[in-house]
């Protein structure tokens, strides 16, 4: 046999099965299904929190002069938030929960606004976050929202009412602690920015994104922890006036989520789809900014 000859039947003699395209996409398949197993084992840890240690400095802020403030949760865990005094007369005071990426430092930055409109503004950081302590994850960032309002109202002076603002997970988060709160009497309203209905629906929807993820969409995320859902507390609200905003293009919680959350709502409510295009933008546009005040001062007590 010629030496042509014998190379011809050592590669004959490869099983289709194991040439090295076929190993790469095999190994991709089996990379995703571990990692979809090694998210949802997790509880969405990964899904719903993506925490910043580091502190951005930002001049504008620090001319705010934010006072640091640290707390403890219920179960003991040390967290950290800025308080910031108003410029001006204080029309009021707000809580902030913010959303689920980096921490207080580059969130604050969005609210600085509030602060100069005439608004006290207490921001903190989940568990995980920034300057707080432990590790984020569905129960705890409850516990740490529901400490935030307790450590906002016993502080001197007395704060009477306070106005409490969830931003995207921060909302989901805002419902759950107000309508549960034995202080929700206190809270004067709660306004709602491109807050997401459901930790599981919302994990379905971003689980379905991918063409390997949309046919076990439904499997996995019976995996979340829903408990904490915002669509099943928002209805334990009332009295307490719930605004929900959101943008019409946006790609990250779409805005049929706030009109699940308005459905589900009790009186007072109210709902505004604006057209503006990405995530959390309420703030950025002045038109909105200029409504949310003139909401916030007609006010029961205002």
């Amino acid at each position: 046999m010629s030496p042509r000859e014998k190379r011809t039947t050592r590669r004959r003699s490869v099983p289709r099965s194991v040439l090295p395209a076929d190993i790469r996409v095999q190994n991709r398949v089996l990379a995703f299904f571990l990692s979809l197993s090694l998210l949802f084992l997790s509880g969405c840890t990964y899904l719903f929190f993506k925490p910043g240690k580091e502190f951005v400095s930002d001049a504008a802020t620090q001319l705010h002069a934010p006072e640091d403030v640290y707390f403890s949760s219920a179960d003991g865990v040390m967290l950290h938030g800025w308080f910031f005094k108003a410029r001006g007369t204080a029309q009021g005071t707000i809580l902030v929960c913010h959303g689920n990426v980096e921490n207080v430092s580059t969130h604050v930055k969005s609210d600085l606004w509030l602060i100069d409109a005439g608004y006290d503004l207490f921001i903190f950081d989940y568990r995980g976050y920034g300057r707080s302590e432990g590790t984020a994850e569905v129960k705890g960032v409850n516990l740490d929202a529901a400490a935030a309002l307790e450590t906002l109202l016993a502080r001197r002076p007395p704060v009477e009412k306070v106005i409490v603002f969830g931003k995207s997970l921060g909302g989901a988060v805002a419902v759950y602690t107000v309508a549960n709160s034995p202080h929700k009497d206190r809270v004067e309203a709660l306004v709602l920015d491109s807050a997401f209905s459901s930790y599981r629906r919302i994990a379905r929807e971003k689980i379905a994104d991918s063409i390997l993820g949309w046919p076990l969409q439904y499997p996995l995320s019976l995996l979340v922890n829903n408990r904490y859902s915002p669509e099943d507390n928002i209805k334990k609200l009332s009295p307490v006036p719930v605004l929900i905003i959101h943008g019409s293009e946006d790609e990250i919680v779409p805005q049929h989520h706030s009109r699940i959350l308005y459905d589900a709502a009790l009186e007072p409510k109210e709902l505004w789809e604006l057209s503006l295009r990405g995530h959390v933008k309420a703030g950025t546009d002045e038109a909105t900014r200029t409504k949310l005040l003139n909401y916030l001062g007609s006010l029961p007590g205002k």
